[in-house]
């Protein structure tokens, strides 16, 4: 019995673990028979979520209990809290020892072992989300590089325990569990392995994070050296990457984001453009119309007109634009060239 097929917690088993404080399975199991211990949870699916915890247990195993080989519907991390194990995966074998953990990919064939004279006891935390592998692969492992080794053995172990701690349904439950399982992912990303990557790809994924930054917080009186600052590159060198990624400037692509954002809140037409302009992170009304005007060739307050009186052909121009602008965008999630 491990991960994919261990003990589904019930009401009773529950109820156990909260009397007896979910005390270190490592050192409390104790082997009446010959099966192994395993506290396991399954929680739903989250809705649209970036990123969001599917199941996660801890298991004291027999010794040379295995399971596999097989294939998870998510990506899975375990991490060895004491004992010993193999993990193959791709071909590869690899013999783990407490303080190491790996990845299991969707989709990836696998097998693991306990060791026949010190049988591993270990945690796992399986999750899913629309943004899931992008954080994996950032964080450096992966199923070519799936072993890591941490030092936080009992930091990474409080995290699950928290997790299965809250492990009933409810809105705070959720946002707790989801909330450490980005704790979890940063303590493994500290001593995670980094992965080589090309010139290209390093200079994309600057541009990626920065974009990112820059649509998270346009709203904000951010400017270009807080861009800078947020991916840990300097301003000349992000400069560099803009242009020859997207055609443009940081400061460029700032203010025609803000802009482009600007725009589609002047189509409502009760709102001021005083607020317009301090939702697009202008803190001076006049520096905001200025630049809306050198963008559109009119003022915020013509523009609104316009679109009022010739509503379809401006949402047409305007969505053409904004069209054209995301495009642009996203031929770096894609890794093309713009």
């Amino acid at each position: 019995m491990a991960a994919g097929d261990s003990l589904r917690i019930g009401q009773h088993c529950r109820y156990t673990m909260r009397e007896s404080h979910w005390q270190r399975c490592s050192y409390t199991m104790q082997e009446h028979n010959r099966m192994e211990k395993a506290y396991k949870l399954e929680f739903g699916r989250g809705r649209d979520s970036e990123l969001f915890v599917t199941c996660c247990g801890c298991s004291q195993t027999e010794p040379l209990h295995s399971f596999g080989p097989a294939m998870k519907p998510h990506y899975l991390i375990h991490f060895v809290l004491s004992g010993k194990g193999i993990f193959r995966a791709g071909g590869k074998e690899y013999p783990l020892e407490g303080g190491y953990g790996f990845l299991i990919e969707p989709g990836q064939l696998s097998f693991y072992q306990a060791d026949e004279t010190e049988p591993w006891t270990y945690i796992w935390v399986g999750f899913w989300g629309s943004r899931a592998e992008e954080y994996i692969k950032s964080m450096g492992i992966s199923a070519q590089h799936p072993v890591f080794h941490s030092e936080s053995s009992d930091e990474l172990y409080g995290i699950v325990r928290d997790m299965m701690d809250h492990n009933t349904i409810g809105m705070q439950n959720e946002l707790r569990r989801n909330g450490q399982l980005h704790i979890f992912l940063s303590v493994v990303a500290q001593s995670a392995p980094l992965v080589e990557r090309d010139e290209a790809d390093r200079a994309n994924q600057y541009v990626r994070r920065a974009v990112e930054f820059i649509q998270r917080n346009y709203c904000n009186p951010i400017r270009v050296t807080d861009v800078a600052d947020y991916v840990c590159i300097n301003r000349s060198y992000l400069y560099t990457l803009f242009e020859k990624s997207i055609g443009m400037s940081p400061q460029q692509f700032l203010s025609t984001y803000r802009l482009t954002k600007a725009a589609e809140m002047l189509m409502i037409p009760d709102l001021p453009v005083e607020s317009i302009a301090l939702s697009c992170g202008y803190q001076d009304p006049l520096t905001f119309t200025k630049a809306f005007r050198l963008m559109k060739g009119v003022a915020p307050s013509v523009y609104r007109r316009q679109v009022q009186q010739d509503e379809n052909r401006v949402n047409r121009e305007h969505l053409r634009q904004v069209e054209d602008f995301i495009e642009k965008v996203g031929r770096l999630d894609a890794g093309g060239e713009p």
